[in-house]
C-alpha cells in the first residue's frame, strides 16, 4: 500500500500504544487514521519484547487505575476486538525479603484495597508452604493478587491492528520517520523515508524512540531507553501448572511458566541508557545464577531462547500523556515497563484527550509533559 498524501492523524509507532490508538480513534470515527512503524512487523520492538505480565499491584493511585480499566479491556478482547489474547490469571507473587519494602508495601497494598483490587499479604511461612521448589529461607512476607497475570502481546497488538484497518485505518510497516514539518508552531505534517504526509495532528507513540521523535519537532521529551533482557528455558517439568508470576521484588528476578518451561529475567541497576537490544552474556551469567539460587530447577533447564528489549524510563516511572507545546503533537509514552499493560486504555485516552480534549475514562491530568518542571509522584513497584 501507498503512503497517503494527508491524513487527519498519524500515529508515529506500531506497538500497544500506537495500535490501540489507531483503533480508538478510527472507532471513534477518524477514518484517515495512519499508524507507522519503522519494522517491517508491528509490535516487535518494546511490546514484542516484553514479559507479557499484566497487574493490578501498583503503587499510585494512578497507575492502579491504569489497571482498572485497561485489565477488564485485555479480559474483553476476544468478544470486542474479535482476536483470542490467551489472558492467563496466574497471580503475581511478590517476594519481600527486607523490612524497607514491608513498609511501602504495606501502605501501597492498603492503596490498592481502598480502591477495589484485592491484593492479599501473604506470611514467609504461607510463601514457602507455596512455592517448596524454591528458596525462600530470607522472604519475611510477600503479596499476592489472584487476577494479576500474563496476556500475550504480539496478539494484542495485530488484535487491534486488524480491527483498526477494519474501520478505515491505514497501518503500514517498513516507514520511518525522518522529520516533523511545523509551522508558527503548530505540526502540519510527517517526512518518512517513503514520502510526506500533511496531517494537523500527529501522535508520537514511539516509546523508548519517544525522545529522537520530539526532537524533530523542537520538544525535549525526558524519555530514556533502558536495556532489560529475558531467558526462556526448555521444558521443567518441576514446575507446577499453577505457578505464579514471582517477583524477588529487592533483587528485582521474575519468573513465570512459558508453555512448559520458565521465563525469567533480572533487571540491571547498573545498565547504562541507550538503544543496544544485544543480549549482555556477563549480566545474563549475573541473572542465571541468582535465578538458579532463588530456583534451583532452573539448573536443570536449557536455553531455549533469550533476547534483549527496551524500557522507556521517564523520572518518576510514570507515563506522560497529552499535549506538548507543539500544537496538534501529542504524546503517549515513557511506560518505564509496564506499559503493555496499560497499553488498551491509554490508546482509549489519547482518543478522548485529541478529539476531546481532555480525557474521561481515567483522570490523567497529572501525567502531562509538563509536570516535570516540578515534584511528581514517583511509582515503586517497578521491576
Amino acid at each position: 500500500m501507498s503512503l497517503p498524501k494527508t491524513a487527519s492523524v498519524v500515529i508515529i509507532g506500531g506497538g500497544v500504544m500506537g495500535a490501540s490508538a489507531a483503533y480508538h480513534l478510527a472507532q471513534r470515527g477518524i477514518k484517515d487514521v495512519v499508524l507507522l512503524e519503522k519494522d517491517e512487523f508491528f509490535g516487535q520492538g518494546a511490546t514484542g519484547r516484553c514479559a507479557g505480565g499484566v497487574r493490578y499491584q501498583f503503587g499510585t493511585e494512578v497507575n492502579i487505575r491504569l489497571s482498572l480499566a485497561s485489565l477488564p479491556m485485555l479480559e474483553r478482547f476476544p468478544e470486542e476486538i474479535g482476536q483470542e489474547v490467551d489472558y492467563r490469571k496466574c497471580g503475581y507473587l511478590f517476594l519481600l525479603t527486607n523490612d524497607a519494602d514491608i513498609a511501602v508495601f504495606e501502605k501501597n497494598v492498603a492503596l490498592q484495597n481502598s480502591l477495589g483490587v484485592d491484593t492479599q499479604w501473604l506470611s514467609g511461612d504461607e510463601i514457602r508452604a507455596r512455592l517448596p521448589q524454591m528458596n525462600l529461607d530470607d522472604v519475611l512476607k510477600g503479596t499476592f493478587n489472584a487476577a494479576d497475570g500474563l496476556c500475550d502481546p504480539n496478539s494484542v497488538v495485530m488484535g487491534y491492528i486488524n480491527a483498526a484497518t477494519k474501520l478505515g485505518a491505514t497501518c503500514l510497516g517498513n516507514i520511518e520517520v525522518t522529520g516533523l514539518q511545523v509551522e508558527g508552531g503548530a505540526i502540519t505534517g510527517v517526512h518518512t523515508n517513503q514520502g510526506s504526509i500533511a496531517a494537523p495532528l500527529v501522535l508520537n507513540a514511539a516509546g523508548p524512540w519517544a525522545a529522537p521523535i520530539g526532537k524533530m519537532a523542537g520538544v525535549d521529551i525526558p524519555i530514556i531507553p533502558v536495556r532489560r533482557q529475558i531467558v526462556t528455558t526448555t521444558p521443567l517439568p518441576g514446575i507446577p501448572a499453577d505457578f505464579p508470576f514471582v517477583i524477588d521484588f529487592a533483587k528485582s528476578l521474575y519468573f513465570h511458566r512459558e508453555g512448559e518451561g520458565l521465563l525469567t529475567g533480572m533487571s540491571n541497576p547498573d545498565q547504562a541508557p541507550g538503544f543496544d537490544q544485544n543480549v549482555d552474556p556477563d549480566w545474563e551469567l549475573v541473572h542465571m545464577e541468582n535465578g538458579v539460587a532463588r530456583l534451583p530447577l532452573l539448573e536443570q533447564a536449557g536455553l531455549a531462547s533469550h533476547w534483549a528489549g527496551l524500557y522507556e524510563v521517564t523520572p518518576d516511572a510514570h507515563p506522560i500523556f497529552g499535549a506538548t507545546p507543539v500544537e496538534g503533537f501529542y504524546l503517549v509514552a515513557g511506560f518505564s515497563g509496564h506499559g503493555f499493560m496499560h497499553g488498551p486504555i491509554a490508546g482509549k485516552l489519547m482518543a478522548e484527550i485529541m478529539l476531546d480534549g481532555a480525557a474521561s475514562s481515567v483522570d490523567v491530568s497529572a501525567l502531562t509533559l509538563d509536570r516535570f518542571s516540578g515534584d511528581s509522584l514517583k511509582e515503586y513497584n517497578v521491576v
